[in-house]
């Protein structure tokens, strides 16, 4: 059993849900990522999505988005955020699932990412731009190494296509609660109850809510229907305006802790 699997087993087990955050990798640097990390697991943290930056993102919102701008001007990279991991792993054991596009996997190689992702220890990924019925090539290499392979569904997937996603899926279903960018729409929550009760007539997997979750009242409305939260436009934000403090990773972390201790 991986670590996302046993991750959401044990919270259904004490009656609780996942809360995951987003960080993009090397913003404001990849020590500072390093720190927030180990901060967030300390605030009580789930899972962590790591946002590998990229040039042309199609499903991020300006927040994001510069975000990955700052982190690719300090010349971040896929393989010294496979680094950074793999340090992580020394002294953690929280879930981590690399978030990103396809372009710098396949720059980087499949087969030889599979292979360092599994060494540095990365339990999951989800590829914004890698559907299904595209993602073989790729798989034939992480579901080797025992990476989960997380997909997406959205307000407008009908009911075949979530049983066409949730039957290649692992780890967790992504719902995004809006359509359009991260952070640029709030969730309606009537909506969310409604396609949360039609995945779930699909499949077993546990099921994640993100995109515009920005409060601890918003989470911890979501958290009555799914089995985790994920927050990042607002986590993303936080850390752009403090970036420059020392008490960075405190502040990322006390927020963190309110959205656990609110919502979960």
């Amino acid at each position: 059993m991986g670590r996302i699997e046993k991750k959401f087993d044990d919270l259904k087990s004490k009656g609780g849900k996942a809360l995951i955050v987003y960080l993009t990798a090397g913003d404001p640097s990849l020590k500072r990522t390093y720190e927030m990390i180990l901060g967030l697991e300390r605030a009580g943290v789930d899972i962590v999505e790591i946002g590998v930056p990229f040039s042309d993102p199609t499903a991020d919102g300006p927040i994001i988005q510069a975000a990955s701008q700052r982190a690719l001007k300090g010349g971040t990279t896929l393989p010294d955020i496979l680094d950074m991991i793999e340090k992580v792993r020394k002294v953690s054991e929280i879930p981590i699932v690399l978030f990103g596009y396809y372009n710098p996997v396949f720059i980087y190689g499949n087969e030889r990412f599979a292979r360092r992702a599994e060494e540095a220890g990365v339990d999951g990924i989800l590829m914004v731009d890698l559907p299904p019925e595209e993602s073989g090539e790729l798989r034939k290499y992480t579901d080797r190494s025992g990476i989960d392979f997380i997909s997406l569904i959205t307000p407008t997937s009908d009911d075949d296509r979530i049983k066409k996603i949730s039957e290649k899926a692992s780890g967790f279903i992504y719902y995004i609660s809006v359509t359009g960018v991260t952070g640029t729409k709030r969730p309606e929550i009537a909506e969310i109850k409604r396609d949360m009760g039609r995945i779930r007539r699909i499949t077993s997997l546990p099921v994640g809510v993100g995109f515009g979750i920005s409060t601890p009242e918003q989470a911890g409305e979501i958290a009555k229907y799914a089995d985790g939260v994920v927050v990042g436009s607002a986590i993303v934000r936080l850390i752009e305006e403090n970036s420059n403090r020392d008490d960075l990773v405190e502040k990322v972390a006390s927020f963190a802790g309110e959205l656990k201790k609110f919502s979960f």
